[in-house]
């Protein structure tokens, strides 16, 4: 079962390829997207990445939360479900 991790504050430059090599160097990442406007196509600052092992997420939470990566400050916990 895969970790579904929320990942806020990123930088507008930063795109899915960059999302997913940050993280896979805590782990197998089995997915990782940058939400971007639907009208203007640009970033809108956070993300989402799943990762294959709750194991690898959270040992990637507890590493890049508060982590600055181009000039910002992630912000990095577990994603919550929409309700």
């Amino acid at each position: 079962m895969s970790t579904n991790i929320y990942v806020g504050n990123l930088a507008f430059s930063t795109n899915n390829a960059d999302l997913e090599a940050l993280f896979a160097e805590h782990g197998e990442v089995t997915r990782a997207q940058v939400i971007t406007d639907r009208d203007t196509g640009r970033s809108r600052g956070f993300g989402f990445v799943e990762m294959a092992s709750a194991d690898e997420a959270n040992q990637a939470m507890r590493a890049l939360n508060g982590r600055n990566v181009d000039g910002r400050d992630l912000k990095v916990n577990q994603a919550k479900e929409r309700s």
